[in-house]
């Protein structure tokens, strides 16, 4: 009894210690991505619109390609169109334009005209209609400011580069506090049985007394390769190597074998509080291995239809159950 409410509390520091670090790295990376942006603002000359429909302006600004055209119509409403192409910008690294543009009556025919922007393809038309003056002319000019976003702040191999090899023969090296000798691939790994027990039912099986492996000094574990085994147990180990972007999804696939729900918790707080991995392998994750705070957040932000068609179209929806399609369906009915 003294043993078990030892390990139960040696359980709970090290959560709260898992739980401390990660806050800790979510502020530094949090703090990382504000760095990696760049203000590009412009101001078009003034231009008159009339009623031939016309290019009133073209341009290019820091990788921004824009064109601007306008058009009055029979009943003096002044009508613009702005088609905008950052393919350029792109490939220099960003992946998000946020900000807005604004379209004035020099002479104060109508109230300036926002348009708010958050993009992230490429190419992109914009419109506005203006109930003007009633005027068959008007002179005009329009402005942006737009945040790029660079993709260093958004790209896991970027904010989170893999991490270095991982030597698991130093990690689970034979020490006084080792009682047992897992072998995989020809290779040992030295646990401690009560330990492993703790964070799963899959060994705790494996060491009971009802199990001829639970008097055996050496096991064999079949059907898995060294390195992915590895990988698992250094993620509840007393010195954690903690899940990223590259490393989830074995872990994921690899925890859900050995039943080791603390590691499942670890990587979906992971998922929910640093990772940058696409909405539609998030959500196929959240429902594939039963995350349920990711799954609530997942549905939550499922919030157009222009979402949902890219969900669509994605490998990862034919993927999904029938239960998280329902609550997808349902969401959807809520925003009609």
């Amino acid at each position: 009894m003294k043993i078990q409410n030892f390990s139960n509390k040696l359980l709970k520091m090290e959560n709260h210690i898992v739980f401390k670090i990660y806050s800790t790295f979510k502020e530094h990376a949090q703090i990382s991505c504000k760095q990696q942006t760049k203000v590009i603002s412009h101001k078009s000359d003034q231009k008159v619109v009339t009623g031939i429909t016309s290019v009133l302006e073209t341009g290019e600004k820091d990788g921004i390609k824009h064109t601007w055209s306008g058009q009055v119509d029979t009943s003096q409403k002044a009508s613009f169109i702005w088609k905008f192409d950052w393919e350029e910008l792109k490939k220099q690294g960003c992946n998000r334009l946020v900000g807005h543009l604004i379209v004035t009556s020099c002479f104060a025919s109508w109230n300036p005209q926002r348009v708010d922007i958050n993009w992230t393809d490429t190419k992109h038309a914009v419109s506005v209609t203006v109930e003007s003056g009633g005027f068959s002319s008007y002179t005009v000019l329009f402005e942006y400011k737009l945040t790029a976003h660079s993709a260093e702040s958004h790209k896991p191999e970027k904010l989170f580069p893999p991490p270095e090899k991982i030597s698991f023969d130093e990690i689970f090296v034979a020490s006084d506090k080792t009682d047992v000798v897992l072998v995989v691939e020809g290779k040992k790994l030295n646990v401690n049985k009560t330990f492993l027990s703790i964070h799963s039912d899959y060994f705790s099986s494996l060491f009971s007394a009802n199990f001829i492996e639970g008097q055996m000094k050496e096991i064999e574990i079949k059907e898995v390769s060294y390195e992915d085994f590895g990988l698992l147990l250094s993620s509840f180990h007393s010195n954690p190597h903690f899940p990223n972007d590259h490393t989830v999804e074995k872990l994921l696939e690899m925890a859900n074998r050995f039943q080791v729900l603390s590691v499942i918790g670890i990587v979906e707080y992971h998922l929910l509080h640093i990772s940058k991995i696409g909405y539609e392998k998030m959500l196929w994750l959240a429902d594939e291995y039963m995350m349920p705070k990711l799954l609530e957040r997942c549905i939550r932000q499922m919030d157009s239809f222009e979402k949902a068609g890219k969900l669509k179209m994605s490998p990862e929806c034919e993927k999904l159950s029938d239960r998280t399609n329902s609550l997808i369906f349902k969401r959807l009915l809520e925003i009609i």
